[in-house]
Parts: structure tokens; sequence; C-alpha cells
């Protein structure tokens, strides 16, 4: 074969190899995106792996979950993401994106547990919330003395509940794009909301307008977005003893030292209350697979085997020192036989 049909040939293979899913073949190293919460565990997880195997370190994105799952769902290929993390189950509408866009066979994996915190400086007092008090210090629509549902008046802690601190309003948190934006929304907020009879009852006549209510933050400046960053906004505590921020269980461990938890319903945020499910804002943490990548992205099976493993996840695995909450041993076990087929399970 002369030389300019060797050009050709191997121009026509190069061109077949890189015109579908297989393309994702192109890059050497696995692509993540996601959750800021499970970003901690994830990277972890990927430097163990670039120091005890052959392959690449995993580049990692903390882009929040929401945002994560969107780029997730963009298409198949070496452009996309390999993996999502998650601080919340994927939404069905999510779903539906990432099959308009081919990403049909998808491989959900849960890691383990978290709790949302509530915390402020260990130079200020302590907190002492009921749910109700969360939601009427942070929500942007609360029920006047009448029951109807009025503009938030509060501006101090005080006028939430005499027995508070008698100090401005001033909540950080993470933004829409956030997963732990929607657990706190649904756990916290949704939780102080139904306490309220009239508003629990509003859900079964109009449940549109009921999520709006319950689950909708002020924006009078009580609420101030903090971004994505957790120990960014453990750093602004530490400088505004008055302020509140929400975060991860993980991120308080890290940072015992400058901050302190809100007490819940009675209940402390520990690694024993969160995993039984005693502490009231808990949940769980995801990454979810392309199934299409299995075989074209070197690694992508072997990282998956290394983040499901006992010696990772288990009860006394290294993420553990992280402040990951373990699974229960027959839901790890399921979580380490869908890890090592990575069978779509969605």
């Amino acid at each position: 074969m002369n030389i300019k049909a060797l050009i050709a040939t191997t121009t026509v293979a190069l061109s077949v190899a890189s015109s579908g899913p297989a393309s994702a073949a192109s890059r050497d190293y696995i692509s993540i995106v996601g959750s800021s919460t499970v970003f901690p565990f994830a990277t972890v997880v990927a430097e163990r792996f670039g120091r005890t195997t052959a392959f690449a370190v995993p580049k990692i994105e903390s882009t929040g979950s929401g945002g994560g799952l969107k780029l997730f769902c963009a298409g198949i290929g070496d452009k996309t993401p390999d993996i999502t993390n998650a601080s919340r189950k994927i939404k069905a509408s999510e779903v539906e994106l990432c099959a308009k866009n081919g990403v049909n066979d998808i491989v959900e994996i849960k890691i383990g547990y978290d709790g949302i915190v509530l915390a402020n400086s260990k130079k200020a007092q302590q907190f002492q919330l009921s749910l109700r008090d969360v939601y009427n210090g942070v929500a942007k629509m609360v029920p006047d003395a009448n029951g109807n549902l009025i503009e938030n008046p509060y501006q101090t802690w005080q006028q939430v509940n005499p027995a508070l601190p008698n100090i401005k309003i001033e909540v950080l948190g993470p933004p829409p794009t956030s997963g732990t934006r929607d657990a706190f929304a649904e756990l916290a907020l949704e939780g102080g909301c139904k306490t309220y009879p009239e508003i629990k009852a509003l859900k079964k006549t109009d449940k549109q307008k009921y999520k709006a209510v319950c689950r909708s933050v002020r924006e009078d400046g009580g609420y101030i977005e903090a971004g994505e960053n957790d120990n960014l906004i453990v750093q602004k505590l530490a400088a505004n003893p008055n302020a509140v921020g929400v975060f991860g269980f993980s991120f308080l461990e890290e940072n015992a030292d400058k901050v302190q938890p809100s007490i819940i319903k009675g209940i402390a945020p520990t690694f024993d209350s969160i995993g039984s499910g005693e502490y009231p804002i808990s949940r769980s943490l995801f990454f979810y697979v392309k199934e299409d990548h299995k075989d074209t992205v070197p690694g992508l099976q072997e990282y998956v085997d290394a983040f499901t493993s006992k010696k990772a996840i288990g009860d006394e695995g290294y993420l553990t020192d992280r402040g990951l909450i373990p699974l229960a041993a027959d839901e790890w076990k399921l979580v380490r036989s869908a890890g090592k087929s990575l069978t779509p399970n969605l």
C-alpha cells in the first residue's frame, strides 16, 4: 500500500472510531462533575485511585447537583462527563432531559448519608430550633396571626421565637443549583411549613402552590446565596458571629474548632443521629454513571469499584473519617452489586 492510501485508510478509521459514543475513548481520564457535598469524598477516592492504579487521576469539578446533572444529561461522548455527584436523588425531569439527549443507560450509586446542618460561630450562642422556627426565619411567605399568607416580616430570630437571640436573621446558604438547597427546602423548610394545618391542607387542593409556599426562600436579604463552596460559608461564619450557615455535616466535622451546629427539634447532628434518621434534616448521597462510557473511558469501572468498596464506604471505611455516614450492611451489598455490574437501574 502506498503512503497516500495508508494515510487515507488511517483517516477513515479514525473518523469511524470517533463518530459514535466510543468517542469518549479520546479522553484518557474520568470526567466528574456535580455536588459540592459529595466533592470532598469523591476527591479522596480519586486521589487514592490515581496513586494505587495505572489510571489517571479523575478530573472533578464542583458544579452543584443540579448543574452537574445538566452537564451529565447533555449527551454521550468525550465532551460530556462520565459521572455526576449528587446530594439528592435525580429528578424525573432530569431523567427525561438525559433521554432526550441520548443518555438512556444510567447507573445510580448510593454512597451513604449526610445531614444538613444550620451552624454558627462558636463565639456565639448555640441555636435551639424547631423546624417551624427554621421555616419562619427563612421562608419567603409565612402565615400571619389569622392564617393569611404574607411576605416574611421577621427581621430578628427573637421575632420568630422569643426564646431565640435578638439578632438579625442572616442565613448563608447554597444557590438553587445545589442539592443541599433542594434537600434543605424539602426537609427543613417544608418540614416546618406543614406544622401549620391550614398550609398542610393546601397540599391536597393546590399542590403547586403548597410547594411554592413551603420551599421558597426569602429574597429580602434574610437568606443570602453564598455559592457552592461550603468551606467559604464556614469562613464567613467565623468572621460574622451573627450569621447562620447551611451546609453538609462533613464540613461541620472538618471545622468543629470554628463552628457549632444548631440543635434541631432537640437533636444534635451526629454520626449516629444522622445514620439512624433521628436527626430531622438527613439525606442520601449519590453519584450517577453513564453505562455507555464504561467500555470507552479508561478506569471508569475500576473507579466505581474503588468508591463502592467496603474499604471506602463501609462501616470503618476511610470516607467515614471524612464525615460520610455509612449505609447499612444489606444496603451496601446492593450498592456494591450495582457498582460491580454497572447495570442501568433507573
